[in-house]
């Protein structure tokens, strides 16, 4: 399976806005976007040129297809799938993204970052319902129990989840800290989703 290799720094950098791809560090003053916010390489500071309509949708595709993590193929059967959902095409497909299993486990705060928590449902550290889940592009349903598995629960970094992970949940999602279990009240709505992304050109690029 193909996968960057590289500073996540740079994408931040490359898009123009934080992308909150390195956990608690995005939050703090290190973070390279607030000391560098150019674009990488040599070139970077240079005064920039004029993006194009086509330039401006395609960076704004590439924003949230990074900050979920997701390929570009997988990104493309997410946007024909929220195509043909009922309602405005944009927030199906944020709604979609926001529904992934690893992204629920990183808004309940079992993860420092997307990248981290992909790696806990990866090695089998969570069960959805009570049954262990390894797949990180599992869609969640409304109702569905998400839960750090039984054997997994003693590890300094989950017992230290009892005490509250200092993270703002957003309103589609409940956190029990004792029993370390979180539950999916709802479908995530647009105005839950705090990532800066115009959803509409990711539309119009599709739509070309």
């Amino acid at each position: 399976m193909a996968r960057y290799t590289g500073s996540v720094c740079r994408m931040c950098r490359r898009e123009g806005a934080k992308l909150f791809l390195k956990g608690d560090k995005c939050y703090s003053q290190k973070c390279t976007f607030n000391v560098r916010p150019t674009p990488p390489g040599q070139h970077g500071q240079a005064r920039q040129r004029k993006m194009s309509e086509y330039g401006i949708q395609l960076r704004e595709k590439q924003k949230c297809r990074r900050a979920y993590g997701v390929l570009e193929v997988q990104f493309a059967r997410y946007y024909q799938k929220a195509a043909n959902m009922r309602g405005v095409t944009g927030e199906n497909l944020l709604c979609l993204l926001e529904r992934r299993l690893d992204n629920v486990v990183y808004r309940l705060g079992f993860g420092a970052s997307r990248a981290q928590a992909r790696q806990i449902v990866l090695h089998g550290h969570i069960c959805v319902n009570g049954k262990r889940v390894n797949i990180p592009s599992y869609s969640v349903k409304e109702g569905d129990k998400i839960s750090i598995a039984e054997g997994s629960r003693d590890q300094e970094r989950f017992k230290a989840l009892r005490e509250g992970t200092g993270r703002t949940l957003p309103k589609w999602l409940t956190f029990d800290g004792e029993n370390l279990t979180g539950s999916v009240d709802a479908f995530p709505r647009r105005e839950d989703i705090d990532l800066t992304i115009n959803e509409q050109l990711i539309v119009e690029y599709y739509s070309r």
